[in-house]
């Protein structure tokens, strides 16, 4: 049996433009690109040069410090940039993909007769093992640490998010065999929402008898993996957890064991109040989005192009390309454009309100079944202020951690005093809620990243 955990803190943000389960079919233009910045903590090496030949699996950069640690390509094709910004720093390397894909072959694996190091092994070699991050720090993981254990998140309940168990419907035996070859590496614990049929279909197939299931039930951020990591097996100074909070990696993993080929092919909920039919779209990751934008949103209106979901993604625009952990495509109002008379003083009945400030709750009582969907815009609705000690964070974080101290820590520099308030067991995306709801409209993803970063440079 799973363990249930039941969670009470957190806040589910209901918008309007969540995608039906029906598929968008798109025919592409043969443009990728993969970039280094989708791997938070990588230095990347190019190892090849424009005009060159690949084949979907090649490299095409490598961790500088880890030179072992490859990054696949998503097709075969040509090399036709190496994209590069400020102080030459990579911003992607683009391929223009064959009319007829040719596949590097790494040979079928039975997972069930290999061991972990074989599991790395195969990862390192087929340009998949950077797909996996690890706690501290929520970076792009190494080989040369063992971890404690692996945790896996398969629930998305970020606002809009893409639902895992449309995308692995058809795809079970791919996830399981991806499961039961993490588990040969270390103990695996993986985090389920309350689904009985999918849960129902990876139990078939044996997945509780590699892993240790773990259900949580509650509103967002319960999947992610931060949080189930501090609710089961919470890390210590000194351990490494390796960590994978998007589930469609595991598709990746269980793909190339069971196929012999690196195949990046991933659903994406294309969602958003100003998409014309939110739906969903198989995508390879690093694929241009300019096929999917056509036609897709009025484009006289200020909008905003979201690569990921509201609170962890980023802004992108047509030309931009799929990332790799990307799991949905967001288009919402900028809000730059909005006119509106007399401003906060209005009651605003279409405007969501987390403490109540609008008239717009009454129409969202505990007890509705169905509750009203709003079409939030991209505006902060204020400026930058003092920081106030309010508890506000604390109601959104299901975390045994003092939120609104460690953030004061890491403003401060105050290393010890981050160590003490748990910063080895955050991310940048569990502060996600605590930004939403922030009444000081700090940048809280940003002020965590560059603590985490700070830190590990100091413990290097």
């Amino acid at each position: 049996m799973a363990n249930v955990i039941k969670l009470t803190k957190g806040l589910d943000i209901h918008l309007q433009g969540k995608a039906e389960e029906k598929l968008i079919q798109l025919k592409s233009k043969g443009k990728y690109a993969l970039q280094p910045d989708d791997f938070v903590g990588v230095t990347p090496k190019v190892i090849v040069k424009e005009g060159d030949k690949v084949k979907a699996g090649d490299a095409l950069f490598v961790n500088k410090q880890y030179p072992e640690v490859r990054f696949a390509s998503p097709v075969s094709g040509t090399v036709s940039a190496v994209v590069r910004g400020d102080r030459r720093k990579v911003l992607c390397v683009q391929v223009d993909a064959d009319k007829e894909q040719q596949y590097v072959d790494f040979g079928k694996k039975d997972v069930s007769k290999m061991d972990g190091q074989q599991v790395c092994e195969a990862l390192l070699e087929a340009g998949l093992f950077g797909y996996i991050n690890q706690l501290p720090y929520a970076v792009s993981t190494n080989p040369s640490v063992a971890p404690r254990s692996i945790f896996v998140s398969a629930l998305r309940d970020k606002p809009l998010a893409c639902d895992f168990q449309f995308e692995v419907k058809g795809q079970e035996v791919d996830f399981v065999t991806g499961i039961a070859a993490l588990s040969k590496i270390a103990k695996t614990y993986v985090g389920l929402g309350i689904q009985p049929d999918f849960q129902t279909e990876i139990r078939k197939l044996g997945i509780d008898k590699v892993a240790e299931l773990n259900i949580f039930d509650g509103p967002c951020p319960a999947g992610n993996v931060g949080v189930q990591v501090n609710h089961v097996a919470p890390v210590n100074k000194g351990e490494v957890v390796w960590t994978i909070g998007d589930p469609t990696v595991v598709l990746f993993i269980g793909r190339l064991l069971n196929t012999g080929r690196v195949d990046l092919r991933r659903r994406v909920a294309f969602c958003g109040s100003e998409v014309k039919q939110p739906a969903y779209v198989d995508m390879l990751v690093g694929e241009e989005l300019s096929t999917l934008l056509s036609n897709s949103y009025d484009a006289t209106k200020h909008v905003r192009i979201i690569d990921g979901n509201v609170l962890t993604g980023r802004v992108t625009n047509k030309e931009g390309f799929l990332g790799a952990h990307t799991s949905e495509i967001t288009i919402i109002p900028e809000g730059d454009d909005a006119d509106e008379m007399l401003g906060w003083i209005m009651p605003r009945l279409k405007q969501f309100s987390v403490n109540r400030s609008y008239f717009s709750w009454l129409q969202n009582p505990w007890f509705a079944s169905k509750k009203k969907q709003y079409a939030l815009d991209a505006r902060i609705k204020g400026g930058e202020r003092h920081m106030i000690m309010s508890g506000e964070y604390d109601r959104v974080l299901p975390m045994d951690i003092y939120g609104e101290y460690l953030v004061k820590a890491i403003i401060a520099g105050d290393i010890d005093r981050q160590e003490a308030l748990g910063i080895y067991e955050v991310s940048p995306e569990d502060f996600a809620l605590s930004e939403f709801v922030d009444s000081s409209k700090l940048e809280l993803q940003r002020i965590v990243r560059e603590g985490l970063n700070i830190l590990r440079k100091e413990n290097a």
